[in-house]
């Protein structure tokens, strides 16, 4: 295959992947808006707080769709491993999103359920992005496809970059 075939290719795979994160990440934003509105209006948890509990509702959510719909295909060895960088990564984001909101919140003092609801939203757009490299990179890590077996020829490398690009798992230590 050509460099430019191969590179169609990967893009290719990237936009399916960024399309199934997406669909995950968009029932997941639902749920977390959802949920951060019930709580707002029918508790007296500040706004922030009612928030990071969205989040962690959120968070499980999407660790449900991402594990078994968008990066069903990926490595499945090392699931307290997966989990815990999920979870730290999650947290990451929980506090890039979760920080806007606060900023807006106490900084500016824009309190409103409107004016909460648009620094949330911003809050998870930013969060999302770094969910999407971190997740793809480190958490739900590609299976060496079989092209990088023939590819290596029988090095002692051991491990391949995935269909994706995304740095493949060792397979001397399955």
């Amino acid at each position: 295959m050509s460099e430019q075939g191969a590179l169609r290719v990967r893009l290719g795979r990237l936009v399916r992947e960024a399309a199934k994160f997406g669909a995950v990440g968009g029932l997941g934003l639902l749920v977390n808006l959802l949920v951060f509105n019930l709580v707002r209006h029918t508790t007296e948890l500040p706004v922030v707080r009612a928030s990071v509990l969205a989040t962690v509702v959120a968070i499980a959510f999407n660790y449900v769709g991402f594990r078994y719909f968008t990066y069903r295909d990926r490595d499945k060895s090392r699931r307290t491993r997966e989990l815990t960088l999920f979870l730290l990564f999650s947290v990451v984001g929980l506090v890039i999103e979760n920080g806007v909101l606060y900023t807006a919140t106490y900084g500016f003092g824009w309190d409103t359920p409107l004016q909460s609801n648009v620094f949330k939203f911003l809050g998870t757009a930013i969060a999302t992005l770094f969910r999407f490299w971190s997740y793809r990179t480190w958490v739900f890590q590609a299976l060496p496809s079989p092209d990088a077996d023939a590819d290596a020829g029988g090095t002692e490398r051991g491990t391949a970059d995935g269909a994706d690009g995304a740095p493949a798992v060792s397979r001397l230590g399955r």
